[in-house]
Protein backbone atom coordinates (compact mmCIF):
# COMPACT_ATOMS: atom_id res chain seq x y z
CA UNK A 1 0.00 0.00 0.00
CA UNK A 2 1.56 3.39 -0.97
CA UNK A 3 2.07 5.71 1.80
CA UNK A 4 0.40 8.75 0.46
CA UNK A 5 -3.15 6.69 0.13
CA UNK A 6 -2.63 6.09 4.00
CA UNK A 7 -3.17 9.49 5.13
CA UNK A 8 -6.54 9.82 2.74
CA UNK A 9 -7.66 6.75 4.01
CA UNK A 10 -7.09 7.26 7.82
CA UNK A 11 -6.99 11.16 7.94
CA UNK A 12 -10.96 11.45 9.55
CA UNK A 13 -9.98 8.91 11.71
CA UNK A 14 -6.91 10.24 13.24
CA UNK A 15 -6.91 13.64 12.84
CA UNK A 16 -10.62 13.57 14.68
CA UNK A 17 -8.57 12.23 17.60
CA UNK A 18 -5.27 14.32 17.43
CA UNK A 19 -4.48 18.28 18.71
CA UNK A 20 -3.27 19.41 14.82
CA UNK A 21 -2.40 22.75 13.73
CA UNK A 22 -2.41 23.05 9.50
CA UNK A 23 -0.04 26.52 10.16
CA UNK A 24 2.69 24.15 11.13
CA UNK A 25 5.92 23.55 8.99
CA UNK A 26 5.82 21.03 6.67
CA UNK A 27 8.71 18.46 8.10
CA UNK A 28 9.23 16.59 4.87
CA UNK A 29 11.27 17.92 2.01
CA UNK A 30 9.52 15.87 -0.50
CA UNK A 31 6.38 16.57 0.35
CA UNK A 32 4.97 19.16 -2.04
CA UNK A 33 2.17 21.75 -0.30
CA UNK A 34 0.20 21.53 -3.48
CA UNK A 35 -0.61 17.83 -3.54
CA UNK A 36 -3.61 16.42 -2.43
CA UNK A 37 -2.98 14.72 0.40
CA UNK A 38 -0.86 17.76 2.10
CA UNK A 39 -2.89 18.58 4.95
CA UNK A 40 -3.41 14.72 5.77
CA UNK A 41 0.22 14.22 5.73
CA UNK A 42 0.75 17.38 7.75
CA UNK A 43 -1.88 16.42 9.93
CA UNK A 44 -0.81 13.06 10.92
CA UNK A 45 2.90 14.10 11.12
CA UNK A 46 2.18 17.25 13.63
CA UNK A 47 -0.06 14.67 15.71
CA UNK A 48 3.01 12.60 15.86
CA UNK A 49 1.59 9.24 14.06
CA UNK A 50 4.18 9.53 10.92
CA UNK A 51 7.88 10.50 10.78
CA UNK A 52 10.46 10.87 8.10
CA UNK A 53 13.13 8.40 7.78
CA UNK A 54 16.37 9.14 9.77
CA UNK A 55 19.63 7.44 9.60
CA UNK A 56 19.29 4.28 8.25
CA UNK A 57 19.64 6.01 4.66
CA UNK A 58 20.85 9.33 4.12
CA UNK A 59 19.07 10.02 0.99
CA UNK A 60 16.07 9.70 2.62
CA UNK A 61 16.50 11.34 5.79
CA UNK A 62 13.76 14.14 6.28
CA UNK A 63 11.48 12.59 3.65
CA UNK A 64 8.29 10.73 3.54
CA UNK A 65 8.70 9.08 0.31
CA UNK A 66 5.10 8.69 -0.39
CA UNK A 67 5.42 6.42 -3.45
CA UNK A 68 6.74 3.83 -1.30
CA UNK A 69 5.01 0.57 -0.30
CA UNK A 70 4.44 0.94 3.42
CA UNK A 71 4.73 -2.52 5.56
CA UNK A 72 2.17 -3.94 7.97
CA UNK A 73 4.42 -3.83 10.96
CA UNK A 74 4.95 0.05 9.53
CA UNK A 75 0.98 0.55 9.60
CA UNK A 76 0.44 -1.15 13.27
CA UNK A 77 2.84 1.61 14.47
CA UNK A 78 0.84 3.98 12.96
CA UNK A 79 -2.74 2.49 14.45
CA UNK A 80 -0.98 1.87 17.92
CA UNK A 81 0.40 5.96 17.61
CA UNK A 82 -3.47 6.63 17.38
CA UNK A 83 -4.92 4.82 20.43
CA UNK A 84 -2.35 6.08 22.45
CA UNK A 85 -3.49 9.88 21.45
CA UNK A 86 -6.67 8.47 22.38
CA UNK A 87 -6.03 7.47 25.66
CA UNK A 88 -3.21 10.06 26.37
CA UNK A 89 -1.00 7.59 27.47
CA UNK A 90 2.24 5.92 25.39
CA UNK A 91 1.63 2.19 25.71
CA UNK A 92 1.68 -0.91 25.92
CA UNK A 93 -1.64 -1.24 26.89
CA UNK A 94 -4.80 -3.57 26.63
CA UNK A 95 -8.32 -3.16 24.45
CA UNK A 96 -11.15 -4.84 25.14
CA UNK A 97 -14.18 -4.68 22.67
CA UNK A 98 -17.66 -5.70 23.69
CA UNK A 99 -20.44 -4.34 21.16
CA UNK A 100 -19.39 -0.80 20.88
CA UNK A 101 -18.29 -0.41 24.44
CA UNK A 102 -13.85 -0.13 24.31
CA UNK A 103 -12.08 -0.59 27.78
CA UNK A 104 -8.29 0.87 27.64
CA UNK A 105 -6.59 -0.88 30.30
CA UNK A 106 -2.92 -0.06 31.42
CA UNK A 107 -0.86 -1.47 34.91
CA UNK A 108 -2.75 1.21 36.65
CA UNK A 109 -6.16 -1.09 36.05
CA UNK A 110 -9.15 0.65 34.03
CA UNK A 111 -8.98 3.43 32.60
CA UNK A 112 -11.81 4.69 30.72
CA UNK A 113 -15.09 2.84 29.30
CA UNK A 114 -16.75 4.10 25.91
CA UNK A 115 -19.77 3.46 24.85
CA UNK A 116 -19.89 4.61 21.42
CA UNK A 117 -23.78 3.47 21.14
CA UNK A 118 -24.76 6.29 24.17
CA UNK A 119 -22.98 8.71 23.51
CA UNK A 120 -19.63 10.06 21.66
CA UNK A 121 -16.79 11.28 23.41
CA UNK A 122 -14.18 14.07 24.07
CA UNK A 123 -10.62 14.38 24.17
CA UNK A 124 -8.81 16.71 26.39
CA UNK A 125 -8.18 18.80 23.11
CA UNK A 126 -11.73 18.93 22.17
CA UNK A 127 -11.91 16.79 19.19
CA UNK A 128 -14.77 14.07 19.53
CA UNK A 129 -14.55 10.44 18.64
CA UNK A 130 -17.80 10.03 17.15
CA UNK A 131 -19.05 5.35 16.79
CA UNK A 132 -18.32 6.20 13.50
CA UNK A 133 -14.88 6.60 13.89
CA UNK A 134 -14.48 3.74 16.74
CA UNK A 135 -16.16 1.70 13.98
CA UNK A 136 -13.35 2.83 11.24
CA UNK A 137 -10.28 2.14 14.02
CA UNK A 138 -12.23 -1.10 15.14
CA UNK A 139 -11.55 -2.51 11.77
CA UNK A 140 -8.18 -1.05 11.44
CA UNK A 141 -7.72 -3.07 14.59
CA UNK A 142 -9.13 -6.60 12.84
CA UNK A 143 -6.90 -6.32 9.95
CA UNK A 144 -4.02 -5.70 12.39
CA UNK A 145 -4.21 -7.82 14.88
CA UNK A 146 -1.30 -9.57 14.84
CA UNK A 147 0.80 -7.18 14.28
CA UNK A 148 -0.14 -5.20 17.28
CA UNK A 149 0.94 -8.01 19.23
CA UNK A 150 4.06 -7.90 18.54
CA UNK A 151 4.73 -4.37 19.81
CA UNK A 152 2.43 -4.54 22.81
CA UNK A 153 -1.22 -3.87 22.23
CA UNK A 154 -3.34 -6.55 22.75
CA UNK A 155 -6.46 -6.44 21.56
CA UNK A 156 -9.37 -8.96 23.28
CA UNK A 157 -12.77 -9.91 22.16
CA UNK A 158 -12.84 -8.87 18.77
CA UNK A 159 -15.29 -11.85 17.66
CA UNK A 160 -17.91 -9.64 19.07
CA UNK A 161 -17.26 -7.06 16.49
CA UNK A 162 -16.54 -8.82 13.06
CA UNK A 163 -18.98 -10.66 11.15
CA UNK A 164 -20.23 -14.47 12.04
CA UNK A 165 -20.29 -16.06 9.08
CA UNK A 166 -16.76 -14.60 7.40
CA UNK A 167 -17.06 -15.45 2.89
CA UNK A 168 -14.74 -16.39 0.61
CA UNK A 169 -14.63 -17.52 -2.87
CA UNK A 170 -12.75 -19.00 -6.35
CA UNK A 171 -14.04 -18.38 -9.80
CA UNK A 172 -12.32 -20.50 -11.87
CA UNK A 173 -12.77 -21.84 -15.97
CA UNK A 174 -11.81 -25.68 -16.41
CA UNK A 175 -10.93 -27.52 -19.86
CA UNK A 176 -10.17 -31.26 -20.35
CA UNK A 177 -9.91 -32.80 -23.74
CA UNK A 178 -9.38 -36.11 -23.47
CA UNK A 179 -8.68 -38.73 -26.37
CA UNK A 180 -8.36 -42.71 -26.51
CA UNK A 181 -7.30 -44.62 -29.58
CA UNK A 182 -10.58 -45.67 -31.84
CA UNK A 183 -13.19 -43.81 -29.37
CA UNK A 184 -14.62 -40.47 -29.71
CA UNK A 185 -12.66 -37.27 -27.85
CA UNK A 186 -14.48 -36.28 -24.73
CA UNK A 187 -14.66 -32.49 -23.95
CA UNK A 188 -15.19 -30.49 -21.23
CA UNK A 189 -16.26 -26.62 -20.87
CA UNK A 190 -16.79 -25.58 -17.51
CA UNK A 191 -17.32 -21.95 -15.78
CA UNK A 192 -17.43 -22.47 -11.65
CA UNK A 193 -18.40 -20.65 -8.69
CA UNK A 194 -17.45 -21.46 -5.28
CA UNK A 195 -18.36 -19.76 -1.81
CA UNK A 196 -16.69 -20.55 1.73
CA UNK A 197 -18.59 -19.23 4.33
CA UNK A 198 -16.81 -19.70 7.39
CA UNK A 199 -18.62 -19.10 10.59
CA UNK A 200 -16.47 -18.91 14.05
CA UNK A 201 -18.64 -20.72 16.59
CA UNK A 202 -16.39 -20.27 20.19
CA UNK A 203 -13.13 -20.32 20.89
CA UNK A 204 -12.48 -24.34 19.69
CA UNK A 205 -15.22 -24.68 17.13
CA UNK A 206 -15.58 -23.31 13.61
CA UNK A 207 -18.25 -24.18 11.14
CA UNK A 208 -17.43 -24.77 7.53
CA UNK A 209 -19.51 -25.17 3.97
CA UNK A 210 -18.92 -24.75 0.42
CA UNK A 211 -21.80 -24.19 -2.06
CA UNK A 212 -20.36 -24.67 -5.84
CA UNK A 213 -22.83 -23.49 -9.31
CA UNK A 214 -21.06 -24.70 -12.32
CA UNK A 215 -21.99 -23.51 -16.10
CA UNK A 216 -21.28 -25.87 -19.02
CA UNK A 217 -19.96 -23.75 -22.13
CA UNK A 218 -20.11 -26.49 -24.71
CA UNK A 219 -23.69 -26.57 -24.64
CA UNK A 220 -24.57 -23.12 -22.69
CA UNK A 221 -26.46 -24.70 -19.68
CA UNK A 222 -26.18 -23.79 -16.40
CA UNK A 223 -26.30 -26.29 -12.95
CA UNK A 224 -28.04 -25.93 -9.75
CA UNK A 225 -26.26 -24.67 -7.16
CA UNK A 226 -25.59 -27.76 -4.25
CA UNK A 227 -24.28 -27.37 -0.55
CA UNK A 228 -20.87 -29.21 -1.48
CA UNK A 229 -19.50 -29.86 2.06
CA UNK A 230 -20.62 -29.13 5.71
CA UNK A 231 -18.80 -30.02 8.77
CA UNK A 232 -18.00 -28.53 12.13
CA UNK A 233 -13.95 -28.18 13.07
CA UNK A 234 -12.77 -28.46 16.42
CA UNK A 235 -9.13 -27.59 17.87
CA UNK A 236 -7.89 -28.42 20.72
CA UNK A 237 -4.14 -28.08 21.07
CA UNK A 238 -3.31 -31.28 18.95
CA UNK A 239 -6.50 -32.72 18.62
CA UNK A 240 -8.46 -31.98 16.08
CA UNK A 241 -12.64 -33.34 15.62
CA UNK A 242 -14.71 -32.65 12.32
CA UNK A 243 -18.25 -33.70 11.97
CA UNK A 244 -19.92 -33.68 9.04
CA UNK A 245 -19.26 -33.79 5.68
CA UNK A 246 -15.96 -32.77 5.16
CA UNK A 247 -13.30 -32.98 2.51
CA UNK A 248 -11.75 -36.70 1.88
CA UNK A 249 -8.16 -36.84 1.04
CA UNK A 250 -5.96 -39.83 1.52
CA UNK A 251 -2.53 -37.83 2.94
CA UNK A 252 -0.62 -40.86 3.08
CA UNK A 253 -0.37 -41.32 -0.67
CA UNK A 254 -0.75 -37.51 -1.55
CA UNK A 255 -4.42 -38.37 -2.99
CA UNK A 256 -3.59 -41.34 -5.39
CA UNK A 257 -6.19 -42.97 -3.49
CA UNK A 258 -8.68 -40.69 -2.90
CA UNK A 259 -10.13 -36.57 -3.44
CA UNK A 260 -13.19 -36.25 -2.66
CA UNK A 261 -15.68 -36.02 0.19
CA UNK A 262 -17.62 -38.06 2.29
CA UNK A 263 -19.84 -37.77 5.87
CA UNK A 264 -19.10 -38.80 8.96
CA UNK A 265 -16.61 -38.15 11.92
CA UNK A 266 -12.70 -37.65 11.67
CA UNK A 267 -10.12 -37.19 14.88
CA UNK A 268 -6.75 -36.38 13.97
CA UNK A 269 -4.23 -36.45 16.50
CA UNK A 270 -0.44 -34.94 17.08
CA UNK A 271 2.34 -32.74 15.72
CA UNK A 272 5.04 -33.67 13.37
CA UNK A 273 3.52 -37.88 13.86
CA UNK A 274 -0.19 -37.37 13.31
CA UNK A 275 -2.67 -40.20 13.61
CA UNK A 276 -5.85 -39.89 11.46
CA UNK A 277 -8.72 -41.96 12.03
CA UNK A 278 -12.01 -41.46 10.10
CA UNK A 279 -15.31 -43.26 9.50
CA UNK A 280 -18.38 -42.88 7.65
CA UNK A 281 -20.21 -42.73 4.15
CA UNK A 282 -19.29 -42.42 0.81
CA UNK A 283 -20.95 -42.62 -2.35
CA UNK A 284 -19.78 -45.02 -5.12
CA UNK A 285 -21.33 -42.14 -8.05
CA UNK A 286 -18.07 -40.00 -7.18
CA UNK A 287 -15.72 -43.10 -7.85
CA UNK A 288 -14.00 -44.32 -11.31
CA UNK A 289 -16.36 -47.66 -10.90
CA UNK A 290 -19.42 -46.38 -12.84
CA UNK A 291 -21.93 -48.77 -10.85
CA UNK A 292 -24.25 -45.92 -10.14
CA UNK A 293 -25.09 -43.85 -6.67
CA UNK A 294 -24.64 -46.18 -3.51
CA UNK A 295 -23.90 -44.99 -0.15
CA UNK A 296 -20.63 -47.47 0.95
CA UNK A 297 -19.77 -47.83 4.80
CA UNK A 298 -15.98 -46.51 5.41
CA UNK A 299 -13.71 -46.61 8.13
CA UNK A 300 -10.18 -45.81 7.78
CA UNK A 301 -7.09 -43.15 8.38
CA UNK A 302 -3.11 -42.55 8.32
CA UNK A 303 -0.40 -42.45 10.19
CA UNK A 304 1.80 -39.36 9.42
CA UNK A 305 4.82 -37.98 9.60
CA UNK A 306 5.88 -33.87 8.32
CA UNK A 307 9.16 -32.10 9.17
CA UNK A 308 7.79 -29.60 7.06
CA UNK A 309 11.30 -28.33 5.94
CA UNK A 310 12.90 -32.18 4.22
CA UNK A 311 11.16 -35.55 4.58
CA UNK A 312 7.06 -36.65 4.71
CA UNK A 313 5.83 -40.44 5.44
CA UNK A 314 2.83 -41.59 5.19
CA UNK A 315 0.93 -45.05 5.91
CA UNK A 316 -2.51 -45.02 5.17
CA UNK A 317 -5.52 -47.97 5.21
CA UNK A 318 -9.21 -47.53 4.18
CA UNK A 319 -11.76 -50.19 4.31
CA UNK A 320 -15.36 -49.86 1.90
CA UNK A 321 -18.31 -51.90 1.60
CA UNK A 322 -21.26 -51.98 -0.63
CA UNK A 323 -23.22 -54.92 -2.48
CA UNK A 324 -22.49 -52.31 -5.88
CA UNK A 325 -18.66 -53.59 -5.52
CA UNK A 326 -19.82 -56.82 -6.76
CA UNK A 327 -20.83 -55.52 -10.19
CA UNK A 328 -17.56 -53.68 -10.92
CA UNK A 329 -15.42 -54.88 -13.44
CA UNK A 330 -12.53 -57.01 -11.58
CA UNK A 331 -14.16 -57.45 -8.37
CA UNK A 332 -16.03 -60.92 -8.85
CA UNK A 333 -18.68 -60.78 -5.98
CA UNK A 334 -16.66 -59.69 -3.31
CA UNK A 335 -18.33 -56.35 -1.59
CA UNK A 336 -15.64 -54.97 0.09
CA UNK A 337 -12.68 -53.18 -0.76
CA UNK A 338 -10.03 -53.14 1.82
CA UNK A 339 -7.22 -50.35 0.58
CA UNK A 340 -3.52 -49.88 1.74
CA UNK A 341 -1.43 -46.84 0.90
CA UNK A 342 2.29 -45.78 1.31
CA UNK A 343 3.79 -42.74 0.78
CA UNK A 344 7.01 -40.73 1.20
CA UNK A 345 8.51 -36.88 -0.08
CA UNK A 346 11.52 -35.46 0.55
CA UNK A 347 12.60 -31.90 -0.17
CA UNK A 348 15.74 -30.49 -1.73
CA UNK A 349 16.33 -26.47 -2.22
CA UNK A 350 13.09 -25.93 -3.96
CA UNK A 351 12.64 -29.31 -5.56
CA UNK A 352 10.59 -32.18 -3.97
CA UNK A 353 10.56 -35.90 -4.86
CA UNK A 354 7.44 -37.88 -3.90
CA UNK A 355 6.19 -41.59 -4.16
CA UNK A 356 3.39 -43.17 -3.73
CA UNK A 357 1.98 -47.03 -4.04
CA UNK A 358 -1.33 -48.88 -3.10
CA UNK A 359 -3.17 -52.02 -3.57
CA UNK A 360 -6.72 -52.92 -2.89
CA UNK A 361 -6.43 -56.77 -1.72
CA UNK A 362 -10.13 -57.96 -2.19
CA UNK A 363 -10.48 -56.81 -6.02
CA UNK A 364 -8.49 -59.00 -8.49
CA UNK A 365 -7.80 -56.21 -11.13
CA UNK A 366 -6.95 -53.22 -11.77
CA UNK A 367 -6.02 -53.26 -7.75
CA UNK A 368 -2.63 -51.61 -7.45
CA UNK A 369 -1.62 -47.92 -8.44
CA UNK A 370 1.66 -46.11 -7.95
CA UNK A 371 2.85 -42.75 -8.91
CA UNK A 372 6.32 -41.25 -8.80
CA UNK A 373 6.45 -37.31 -9.16
CA UNK A 374 8.89 -34.33 -9.37
CA UNK A 375 7.97 -30.91 -8.40
CA UNK A 376 9.66 -27.74 -8.93
CA UNK A 377 8.56 -25.01 -6.28
CA UNK A 378 4.81 -23.61 -7.44
CA UNK A 379 2.48 -20.69 -7.74
CA UNK A 380 1.20 -19.73 -4.84
CA UNK A 381 -0.78 -16.64 -5.86
CA UNK A 382 1.93 -14.28 -5.81
CA UNK A 383 2.49 -12.26 -8.56
CA UNK A 384 5.47 -13.95 -10.87
CA UNK A 385 5.18 -17.12 -8.65
CA UNK A 386 5.74 -20.53 -11.02
CA UNK A 387 5.99 -23.87 -10.85
CA UNK A 388 6.55 -27.13 -12.72
CA UNK A 389 6.36 -31.17 -12.62
CA UNK A 390 7.27 -34.28 -14.28
CA UNK A 391 5.64 -37.76 -13.14
CA UNK A 392 4.89 -41.15 -14.27
CA UNK A 393 1.27 -42.37 -12.56
CA UNK A 394 -0.29 -45.80 -12.97
CA UNK A 395 -4.27 -46.11 -11.22
CA UNK A 396 -6.07 -48.63 -11.75
CA UNK A 397 -9.57 -47.72 -11.20
CA UNK A 398 -10.15 -50.56 -7.89
CA UNK A 399 -7.53 -49.03 -5.93
CA UNK A 400 -7.50 -45.24 -7.21
CA UNK A 401 -11.36 -45.16 -6.45
CA UNK A 402 -11.62 -41.00 -7.06
CA UNK A 403 -7.91 -39.66 -7.35
CA UNK A 404 -6.53 -36.12 -7.30
CA UNK A 405 -4.72 -35.59 -10.39
CA UNK A 406 -6.86 -33.30 -12.74
CA UNK A 407 -5.05 -33.80 -15.57
CA UNK A 408 -5.36 -37.63 -15.40
CA UNK A 409 -8.27 -36.89 -17.84
CA UNK A 410 -11.67 -37.22 -17.84
CA UNK A 411 -11.44 -41.14 -18.35
CA UNK A 412 -9.50 -43.60 -15.87
CA UNK A 413 -7.33 -46.62 -15.79
CA UNK A 414 -4.86 -46.31 -17.41
CA UNK A 415 -0.88 -45.59 -17.17
CA UNK A 416 1.51 -43.03 -18.42
CA UNK A 417 3.40 -39.43 -18.31
CA UNK A 418 2.22 -36.60 -15.97
CA UNK A 419 3.78 -33.14 -17.16
CA UNK A 420 2.47 -30.07 -15.60
CA UNK A 421 3.31 -25.86 -15.06
CA UNK A 422 1.93 -23.17 -12.73
CA UNK A 423 1.79 -19.99 -13.03
CA UNK A 424 0.62 -16.68 -11.15
CA UNK A 425 0.11 -13.52 -13.50
CA UNK A 426 -1.20 -11.43 -10.87
CA UNK A 427 -2.57 -11.38 -7.42
CA UNK A 428 -5.20 -14.22 -6.67
CA UNK A 429 -5.07 -15.56 -9.30
CA UNK A 430 -3.78 -18.82 -10.71
CA UNK A 431 -2.94 -20.26 -13.83
CA UNK A 432 -2.56 -24.15 -14.89
CA UNK A 433 -1.86 -26.64 -17.65
CA UNK A 434 -0.95 -30.42 -17.92
CA UNK A 435 -0.66 -32.94 -20.19
CA UNK A 436 -0.92 -36.85 -19.73
CA UNK A 437 0.38 -39.28 -22.60
CA UNK A 438 -0.19 -43.32 -21.61
CA UNK A 439 -2.13 -46.56 -22.28
CA UNK A 440 -4.98 -47.53 -20.76
CA UNK A 441 -4.84 -50.66 -18.10
CA UNK A 442 -7.79 -52.73 -19.70
CA UNK A 443 -7.53 -52.25 -23.44
CA UNK A 444 -3.86 -51.03 -24.10
CA UNK A 445 -5.24 -48.01 -26.44
CA UNK A 446 -2.84 -44.64 -26.28
CA UNK A 447 -4.65 -41.64 -24.61
CA UNK A 448 -3.53 -38.70 -24.80
CA UNK A 449 -5.38 -35.77 -21.89
CA UNK A 450 -4.81 -31.69 -22.34
CA UNK A 451 -5.87 -29.99 -19.07
CA UNK A 452 -6.19 -26.05 -18.35
CA UNK A 453 -7.53 -24.36 -15.49
CA UNK A 454 -7.70 -20.15 -14.55
CA UNK A 455 -8.83 -19.27 -10.89
CA UNK A 456 -9.93 -16.09 -9.61
CA UNK A 457 -9.51 -15.88 -5.77
CA UNK A 458 -11.54 -13.35 -3.43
Amino acid sequence: MKKFIIPALTSALIIGTASTSFAAQNPFSDVNEHHWAYQSVLGLAEAGIITGYDNSDAGLNGKFVGNRNITRYEMAQMIAKTLARIEGESSPFNIQLRGHQWTFVDNSGVRRVVDGTVVPFKLNNGAVVDMQKLDELMNLLIEFREELDTIGIRVQDLEDHSDKVKWTGELRYRYWNDKTTDSEKDTLNQFQIRLFPTAKLDDHWTAKARFTASLNMEEDTTGNAKLTFVYADGKYDKLNIQLGKMPFVSKADSGLVMDDFFSGGRITYGDKFKINLEAGRWNLKNSNLEVGSDASNYVGGDLLYDDDNRFNFGLGYRHFKSDKFANADGYGDNNKANIVSVGAGYKFGDFELDAAYAKNTKADEYNKGYNVELSYAGADRTPGSWGAFIAYRYAGNNVSLSPTYDSYGISSNKKGFDFGVSWSPFKNTLTELSYFRGKTLDTRKTNKSLFGRVSFFF
